[in-house]
This record gives C-alpha cells, structure tokens and sequence, in this order.
C-alpha cells in the first residue's frame, strides 16, 4: 500500500493534466479582485498583503480550525464562538477531523500530525452491541481510517475496523421490508429512517480499510453495499443519490429529491475507489455521471454549489470525491468545478475567516458551526494544489449587499421576494421552532430547484437556535430582474410539515 507522502506526490503531479485547463477558467479568480488582508491567527488582527492566493487561505483556514474549533486535548466544538458542545465522534466532528486529514493529503502539513495523534486517542471506540445510530458509527469508521492514513496509528485502524464490526453485532439495524439497507436506529426507531449516510459511508469505510490492509472482504462488502444503494437510492433520470428511505416494515418507500452534498460525493469516490481495485470501469463512469449530475442539477445561476440542506450536511467528501475526479482521474471539469466554488466560497468567510455553508452566500453572522465550515476550508485546499496562485475573483462580492430588512412567514400561504440583482440570501433563523418540523419549497424565477429540499429551516444538528444565518443563497452571473417564490411544504416523516420565516434578505445588485 503507499504511504500517504507517496499518494500526496502522485497525487500533485497527476494534476498538472488539468492546470491548463484551470488556469484559464475566468471564474477560477484570476486576479481581477485581489483580497487585500488575511487573518493572523496568533494575535486575530488582520494582515493586509498585496492579495491573499488560494495557498494563503488554505493555510489560514486549516489555521483557523486548529486554534478555534480544536478544543486542544482532542475534542472538537461543534460552535464557535458560542460552545454549544464538545465531542469527536459523528459527523460534524469526523468533517473536521477528514478536513485535516485533506489538508495532509493536498499540502503535508506537518502540523496537523499531533492533533490527529491526539484525535486518534480520544476517538470512540465502538464496541459490540453498543447503542448508537448506525450513520453515526459509519461516519467514524471513514474518519477513523483517514487518521490512521495520516499517523499510521494502530490505535486509529484499530477503532475503525471495530466500527465496521459493530455494525453486524445490533439487533434490528438490518430488519424491515428492505432488509439489506440498515436502519438508522434499531427496529425502525424514530421515524421507521433508513438513510444512504450510514450505507456510503459504509462502502467508503470498508475500501479504505480494503486500501490499508488489504483484506478482499472488505472490497466484497463494499461492491455488495454499493449495488444496493445504487437499487435502492439512486435516480436513474438525474444520476444523482437521494439520502432517505422509510421502512415500514412492509414496504420501502424513498423520499426523492433530497440530494446531500455528503453522500453524493461518497459514492462518487466510491466509483472511483471500486474502479481501481477492480479494474471495472463501470464503477468510474458511474462516478463521472453523477459527479456532471452535481454540477449541471445542483448548481445556481452563475454554477457555484448550492447546499439546500438545513445545517445536517456536509460538503467535505463532495469536494474530495471531486478533486480526486480531477487529479486522479483527468477530469478537467470537476477542477472547474472546485475553481468556480473556491472562488465564490473566497466571499464567504466572515472577518474570522469560517466559512458558512452555502459556497455562494454571505459569510456566518453570530455563529459558525463544524457543519458548516468544514466544507469551504476543504475547498480552499483543492484550490491551493489546482491553482495555487491564483485568487477569488471577488472576495468582497457579499461586502456589496444591500440588506431589506422583512420579517414574513408562510402562515399557509405563498411568499414571493422580486427584486433587481445579481445575487440573494434570504436571512433568518436555524432552527426556529422545536423538533426538525418545518420546511419550505423554493421557486427560483418559477422553477422548482432541483434539491426538493428548499429550505428547511427547522433542522439544526447542533441542536441550538441560529440567529443570523443564511436560509437560502443564489446568483446569476449578471444582474436581472428575478423573483424568489417560497411555497408551503409538503408533509414528510423527516422535514415534518410546512414552516418558512425570515428576518430579511441581502442583495447584490
């Protein structure tokens, strides 16, 4: 097996067969708007240069996560710079803790080596039997075997092949009608859920540990769980994989439309990993499919990522699935794809440089979360190695907003926000009112987007209020007159039933 220095190498040298590609992308940030200041961690003042490249705000960003959301004895806060709690396990922690591991990938930064030692240390270990949620236990598993790819811990691969085995040891996670998908919790608890983040999570935890150990049961498990997600969650007419399923017990029934960020880009790196370790390349032409399907169905006007998802998803494995596409894979168009986000998510950090959740939007206000986060610094990481010293091509894009202050809610009716511009973000609260219920469909110039999700404003992963945070974001890539439609919800048993309320929304004109 090669050793991550060996991977980092070929790795950098495989993309220069798309760095001409990405050098001319005008998007990309070429240095037409040259940021003028970077954050110094050690005193928190900001620097001013003669423009902050991609390299710089990589190496500011991972900077920013190791001496603010890293607690310092191996834990990470899931919110800064409100505490809302402290842990490291599930999945808002494992994005941070694969963060560092993609910053060792992309840069071999040295210093990540003892926080990961430490992270290793103090990650769970699952033991047979143990109560949790099987999507919590998955995402472990990957961000266990990413720490031993890092460290070579034998602690780390130890807990992570523990993880796998768990899975197998809990009664009733692999019942109901659809017995080969695993239930979030046993015998259908809470909700009847079953959800693709526990299954690609479990084929990417099985082939990274299939990669470091070479064991063939862990590349059969994968191909045996990766066919059935592809039976049971993907949409043939989008190529895309829609992230829930409700078990009755007697019969399956999928909620489309609901495209994570997340598992999206988990199973296109399993494509991709499947690809190499069989030789098959179907795998990889699956992988490609959907990786255009990102780009063409989920994208706004002016084709950055837009993540409808509440704060429950995370773009992290998006962004690696895509930069692996791109190097290892000679895929100029997943580079394009990381250059348009980079550029857009360089106006996206706030004066402490985290970064919010939506690539396109407006930088946090009064509160950053690890879900949110983790994905723009890991963006900033592909950029550095694709397009080292090149620039976003308009940091300051959000610091020309006009704010429309406008408190309005559904109350069962439609809302509509027109207005002239070249860019929105509706403004309001993260979880609003109690328990998850509450969503919203989005109509962007009378088109439903593509992500059913719309907004749902009512789920909040770290279980706290977010005042100040950013519902939904779009731009277009000149200005237009354009209208924004919100519509009642539909009732479902994950999003609950209808809910919208904002405080206002921000203008780009």
């Amino acid at each position: 097996m090669q050793k991550p220095g060996h991977r980092r190498r070929a790795l950098i040298a495989s993309s220069c067969a798309v760095a001409a590609a990405v050098a001319a992308i005008a998007v990309s940030g070429a240095p037409v708007g040259a940021r003028d200041s970077v954050r110094d961690v050690a005193t928190g003042r900001h620097v001013r240069v003669a423009g902050a490249t991609y390299q710089a705000l990589a190496t500011q960003s991972v900077r920013l996560l190791e001496s603010t959301f890293y607690n310092g004895t191996g834990l990470w806060h899931m919110c800064v710079p409100v505490i809302c709690n402290t842990k490291n396990r599930d999945w808002g922690a494992d994005a941070l803790t694969n963060v560092l591991y993609f910053r060792w990938l992309t840069d071999h930064d040295q210093t990540v080596l003892p926080l990961v030692r430490t992270l290793a240390q103090t990650a769970h270990l699952w033991t047979p039997g143990e109560r949790g949620s099987s999507d919590s236990v998955m995402w472990d598993a990957v961000a266990d075997a990413r720490m031993y790819q890092v460290t070579g811990s034998k602690v780390a691969l130890a807990k992570a092949e523990a993880a796998m085995r768990w899975i197998g040891t809990v009664p009733g996670l692999a019942t109901g009608a659809c017995p080969v998908i695993d239930y979030q919790w046993p015998y259908g608890h809470r909700g009847r859920l079953k959800t693709i983040e526990t299954s690609s999570s479990y084929i990417k935890a099985a082939l990274l540990l299939y990669q470091i150990t070479g064991k063939q049961s862990y590349l059969l498990r994968a191909e045996s769980q990766y066919a059935q997600v592809r039976r049971y969650f993907l949409v043939p007419s989008a190529q895309l994989y829609t992230a829930y399923m409700f078990d009755s017990g007697s019969a399956c029934q999928v909620l489309p439309g609901q495209y994570f960020a997340s598992v999206n880009g988990n199973m296109i790196w399993a494509g991709q990993a499947l690809a190499a370790a069989t030789g098959s390349r179907r795998y990889l032409s699956q992988a490609v499919a959907t990786a255009l399907a990102v780009q063409a169905h989920l994208s706004d006007g002016a084709g950055v990522f837009a993540d409808l998802q509440a704060d429950n998803d995370i773009t992290g494995p998006l962004v690696e699935a895509m930069y692996s596409l791109a190097t290892t894979g000679h895929q100029a168009f997943a580079a394009r794809w990381l250059m348009t986000n980079a550029s857009a998510a360089g106006a996206d950090d706030n004066s402490l440089g985290e970064f919010g959740r939506f690539f396109d939007g407006p930088p946090p206000g009064s509160l950053a979360t690890a879900w949110q986060i983790s994905g723009g610094i890991a963006v900033m990481q592909a950029a550095a190695v694709l397009y080292p010293g090149g620039h976003p091509a308009d940091p300051a894009f959000w610091a020309h907003a006009t704010f429309v202050a406008d408190s309005r809610s559904l109350r069962g009716r439609t809302l509509r926000i027109a207005f002239t511009g070249r860019a929105i973000a509706i403004m309001g609260t993260i979880g609003d009112i109690c328990c998850m219920a509450g969503h919203a469909r989005v109509f962007v110039d009378g088109v439903q987007t593509f992500n059913r999700t719309g907004i749902w404003q009512n789920m909040s992963s770290p279980s706290r209020r977010q005042p100040d945070q950013v519902l939904f974001a779009w731009r277009w890539q000149a200005d237009g007159h354009h209208v924004i439609t919100i519509r009642p919800g539909q009732y479902d048993r994950e999003e609950g039933g209808s809910f919208f309320r904002m405080t206002g929304y921000q203008v780009v004109g």
